[in-house]
């Protein structure tokens, strides 16, 4: 891989990266549930509120890590383990990003405005993904993951998406359930709420519009690209 290519793919990926922790940052802000994939990182921060959301994230890409050598076994190529400093930069953007938030203003409260807030999360998060599957080098293990499966099911991304955020808010809600005997946090902090449910339900769905103009717009510079199995 030529140097500039190298250096073309992990800056797309790495304007994906920040805008994806962007959107776990504007889905806590609007105060209406929190971004699916960081539901369960922020309930067992809950739990055992001396570990950061950032360090639970981190640790639960490195279990998404795990998931995907067990599906592709001899085809997990060592390249991949790039997922790992990904997920340790992510993890703490995201704690940065929660701290720039709240210190920005307090959660929202009108319901209009988290309205707004949640569905600009969902925007900045399909862009922030795409970026990261353009790019196939600084990539998310989450989104990996789902790409993985997207390709070994035959399914559009987007589809696999929205199934798999799903599952992180089902299983987000069955610990909150044994920890606090709630399904949507602990009586005190929100987790799952109808923000969390657009996050889950539409970033998947905006992807579907999104992903044609990314595509179209960086075309001049991802067709140039070497084939990602190459």
């Amino acid at each position: 891989m030529k140097a500039k290519e190298l250096v073309q793919r992990y800056g797309i990926s790495t304007v994906g990266l920040v805008l994806v922790a962007l959107g776990v940052g504007l889905s806590i802000k609007s105060n209406l549930g929190i971004a699916p994939p960081s539901c369960p990182p922020t309930i067992l921060n809950l739990k055992w509120t001396a570990v950061s959301v950032g360090t639970f994230t981190w640790m639960m890409h490195l279990l998404f890590i795990l998931i995907q050598i067990g599906i592709l076994r001899k085809r997990f190529k060592i390249k991949y383990l790039m997922q790992i400093p990904a997920a340790f930069v992510f993890g703490y953007m995201c704690d940065g990003a929660i701290w720039l938030f709240n210190s920005i203003d307090a959660p929202a409260t009108n319901y209009a405005i988290q309205i707004l807030l949640s569905l600009a999360a969902v925007v900045v998060t399909a862009l922030g993904i795409k970026l990261e599957v353009l790019g196939r080098s600084w990539m998310l293990a989450g989104d990996m993951t789902t790409a993985i499966l997207s390709d070994e099911s035959k399914k559009p991304f987007g589809t696999v998406k929205v199934l798999f955020d799903i599952a992180l808010v089902l299983v987000t809600a069955l610990l909150a359930w044994v920890f606090f005997g709630l399904l949507t946090g602990n009586g005190t902090t929100v987790v799952i709420r109808e923000g969390t449910l657009i996050l889950a339900i539409f970033t998947g769905l905006c992807m579907r519009l999104t992903d044609p103009l990314l595509d179209k717009l960086l075309a001049p510079i991802t067709s140039t690209f070497a084939p990602h199995n190459a």
